[in-house]
């Protein structure tokens, strides 16, 4: 009786002990600081001069010191292949080693000396084996049975603990890179320019993988060539090396496939093309990501780092994520640079529809007195004899003017408006997309657009390139009746007759901006002859384009403005109906 008394004791102060050590190295979520925990309480319990716990790293399968305890400082250094040493023996057979007299061992690799025997216990999470947790003695058999069976039970709760923190840290970090990308996408979709885009996409992406270097690569027009056009951290020689085959590059595969992947050391891969640039750079571990935009790889996204590195699936999201944010950011770029383009062209078709309202109107001009020098000339009668010089006068003189006639003609034919192409069109949307156009030049002028678009306004039929024409030139008049900035109002809307039941009768767009105004002579004259712009500078021909453009689907323009006071201009035209 007795005996199992006392066994009964050792076993409840095993189980008072092994709770009390549950509760010190539950107190810590940071992994390394609850490895230190573990450790200190595997050496306590055990009485032992020092100890170590050694993690298999995922990257290398090199058994690595983690934390230690009485072990000289560069101890941590070691890496112990899975079979080498004792500690490697336990990690390749699953089973605790208890060596009595480590001299005698060959197993035994000398870590500190005065080490005479060694206690090591498997750590195990769900079957997986993750490390092992080692404790020495100066003192042969330091260790018996009931120790080994102690420290089994140990590295039970202890393991548990160690996949915890790393499930916390994972966690963690996951949190860190998901908040981080959500800050790189609003970094670098703030870059409308694209070579600027491109220079943000490599920065944020190296600060966020903790890379030492990133690049972003680009398939040419032909599609057979992959050509860098930023880089972040990269040196001369990564800068200069030659354009990349897609049909034969690492890189090309990534885009081919549209499917991230990585090379774990890309100074000896023959998977990768430039080794020794690679070796000079100092660049070991690639992961790259393709540029996907509208189910089309346009690129790759790639991050090196200085040191060899296994990329995690988490890692891989993230790049693969930021890399597709990346896509629509050079995208939006490159639509936003076309459009800069359109806006530029559009800028000289109206100049040059400008030029041509303007010859109509100045062969109108000229056609007036040249017909009445005509008339003129042949109510004269001059005629003269044959041997007279005068004769030969008056028939050049008659010849001109039928000249210069033909000359007005050719003008006149040259300049008439061509036949308009009539269409169902919705205002709104000649608006919207008119807007995109000029929102470059609204914004850099400091010009805040406002748009009221009554959805309910029925299609008009009318030409559409001509009234996008009248409402580029609407708006560019009021950018620049606000050098210093203002609020730009579009309004759209119907008008009925006097009968409130009857339907919309008229459609209407307005443009209201806050800039200088007109004086009443200004505003009288602002939609006649090209010949008498009283604008301070550039042709004044937008304006009469409007007119012209208007007349022409039988709308009428009014016109409201006051000096300092702004200006609204309304354009009424009839409904369909």
């Amino acid at each position: 009786m007795s005996a199992e008394l006392a066994d009964l004791q050792v076993r409840y102060e095993r189980l008072k002990l092994l709770h009390q050590v549950s509760n010190v190295i539950h107190s810590s979520l940071d992994p390394r600081e609850a490895l230190q925990l573990i450790l200190g309480e595997a050496v306590r319990l055990m009485r032992a001069s020092s100890g170590s716990i050694a993690l298999i790293n995922p990257t290398t399968g090199f058994l690595e010191i983690e934390a230690s305890s009485g072990l000289p400082e560069n101890a941590t250094a070691l890496k112990l292949r899975v079979g080498e040493g004792i500690t490697g023996w336990v990690a390749r057979v699953g089973k605790p080693a208890r060596v009595g007299d480590v001299s005698k061992d060959p197993r035994y690799i000398m870590v500190r000396e005065n080490i005479r025997s060694e206690l090591a216990v498997p750590l195990e999470v769900n079957g997986e084996l993750r490390g092992v947790l080692n404790v020495d003695s100066d003192r042969e058999d330091a260790f018996n049975e009931d120790d080994e069976q102690l420290l089994q039970e140990l590295a039970i709760p202890a393991a548990r603990v160690i996949h915890h923190t790393w499930l916390y840290e994972q966690l963690r970090l996951k949190a860190r890179l998901f908040e981080a990308l959500v800050h790189v996408g609003q970094t670098i979709n703030s870059a409308v320019n694209l070579d600027d885009a491109l220079k943000v996409i490599t920065r944020e992406a190296c600060t966020l993988m903790d890379a030492k270097m990133s690049s972003l690569l680009l398939l040419d027009e032909t599609h057979e060539w992959l050509d860098l056009k930023a880089s972040y951290g990269a040196g001369p020689d990564y800068v200069s090396k030659p354009r990349l085959s897609a049909a034969e590059s690492f890189l090309g595969i990534v885009v081919r496939r549209k499917k991230a992947l990585q090379l774990e050391n890309v100074q000896v891969s023959a998977r990768y093309q430039n080794v020794e640039i690679a070796r000079r750079e100092g660049l070991v571990s690639l992961l790259s990501a393709p540029l996907i935009f509208n189910q089309q790889a346009i690129g790759a996204l790639s991050v090196y780092t200085g040191r060899p590195h296994s990329f995690s699936n988490e890692e891989i999201r993230i790049l693969s994520a930021l890399a597709d944010l990346s896509a629509i950011t050079i995208e939006k770029a490159r639509l936003y640079e076309r459009i800069v383009d359109m806006e530029e062209q559009l800028r000289q078709s109206e100049k040059l529809s400008a030029i041509g309202l303007l010859a109509a109107e100045v062969a109108h001009e000229i056609r007036n007195p040249l017909t009445v020098m005509k008339m003129l000339f042949h109510s004269l009668d001059l005629r003269f004899s044959g041997d007279d010089p005068r004769a030969k006068d008056a028939q050049v003189v008659a010849e001109k003017i039928d000249h210069l006639n033909k000359i007005v003609d050719q003008i006149l034919d040259f300049a008439r408006t061509n036949e308009q192409q009539l269409s169902s069109i919705n205002l709104n949307r000649l608006i919207d997309d008119m807007s995109l156009l000029t929102r470059h030049k609204l914004t850099n002028q400091g010009v805040q657009l406002v748009r009221k678009l009554d959805s309910s306004i029925p299609a008009l039929r009318a030409d559409a390139t001509q009234l996008e024409q009248v409402f580029l030139n609407l708006t560019l008049n009021a950018v620049e009746a606000m050098p210093d900035g203002g609020k730009l109002t579009i309004t759209t809307g119907t008008l009925h007759s006097r009968r409130a039941s009857a339907e919309p009768t008229h459609v209407f767009v307005q443009f209201q901006d806050t800039g200088q105004g007109m004086t009443p002579e200004q505003r009288q004259r602002a939609f006649s002859s090209l010949l008498s712009t009283t604008k301070a500078r550039g042709t004044g021909l937008g304006l009469a384009i409007v007119r012209k453009v208007v007349e022409a689907h039988h709308g009428e323009i009014k016109v409201r403005s006051r000096p300092g006071q702004g200006t609204t201009i309304t354009l009424i035209f009839p409904g369909s109906g």
